[in-house]
């Protein structure tokens, strides 16, 4: 299981990887994995400012549809529209070309989320 080292977790499967307080935004290895075959990414709300744990989205797999909860609070500034054609990216490359969205941080506090090793633990690899 792929699990890098320079990217921020969340209990509820989401990564986050900063440059500033721009941060890019997808799911783990582990969750496309639990998903599946991920046929359909939605994000709703480009534009707004989403709060931590609000739901930004959906991941639509062959077998179910999960929610997608906003990691950090921000401003969600552009969808990764590549994923409108193929989001099965998220499956093949969830940490690299199938980021899902792009944000501005709107508040510095990131002590909710895990680092590598306490994401490792928590979903028991």
């Amino acid at each position: 299981m792929n699990i890098p080292a320079n990217l921020q977790y969340t209990k509820d499967h989401e990564w986050v990887r900063f440059e500033g307080d721009t941060a890019y935004i997808g799911i783990t290895e582990f969750a496309q994995g639990e998903l599946g075959d991920i046929v359909y990414v939605e994000v709703g709300s480009q534009g707004e400012e989403v709060k931590v744990g609000d739901v930004f989205g959906t991941v639509e797999a062959v077998k179910t549809t999960s929610d997608l909860f906003m990691p950090i609070s921000a401003t969600i500034l552009e969808f990764n529209s590549a994923l409108n054609n193929a989001p099965e990216t998220v499956n093949k490359d969830p940490y690299g070309d199938g980021w899902i969205v792009k944000a501005q941080a709107t508040d510095s506090d990131r002590s909710h989320l895990m680092d590598s090793a306490a994401y490792t633990l928590l979903i028991g690899v």
